[in-house]
């Protein structure tokens, strides 16, 4: 089971970047994928998360109505489209993104204690 970040970079702020996380080696399709991500000196704090092959979608309020989930499901690899517009330098973070099979996502997707997958992270930065 491996989780696979990429998509991070800079961006001006006001524009889009788009992540992906590639998931791998799992036995279904149905999979609770979250993006959290962590500035330096705060929290990780959850952006949003989403069940795959179709279920509940959760976002941060803070992202609401700005970060947009997708996904693509192939015979082995499932992945997770973040994308997220109208960035603002407040959201310059390091992004993990995590995930657990089996488990549909909740009011409680946000806690982190949830997922036992996690990817090596995508850094985004945001100019203003």
């Amino acid at each position: 089971v491996q989780l696979v970040e990429s998509g991070g970079g800079s961006a001006q702020a006001g524009g889009p970047l788009r992540l992906s996380c590639a998931a791998s080696g799992y036995t279904w399709n149905k999979i609770c994928m979250a993006w959290f991500r962590q500035a330096p000196g705060k929290e990780r704090e959850g952006v949003g998360s989403t069940y795959t092959g179709g279920g509940n979608t959760y976002y941060a309020v803070s992202v609401k109505g700005r970060f947009i989930f997708s996904e693509d499901i192939a015979e082995n690899t499932v992945t997770v489209y973040l994308q997220m517009n109208s960035l603002e330098p407040e959201y310059a973070a390091m992004y993990y993104c995590a995930a657990i099979e089996g488990r549909a996502c909740s009011l409680s997707w946000a806690d982190a204690r949830r997922y036992n997958v996690w990817g090596q992270g995508t850094q985004v930065t945001v100019s203003s």
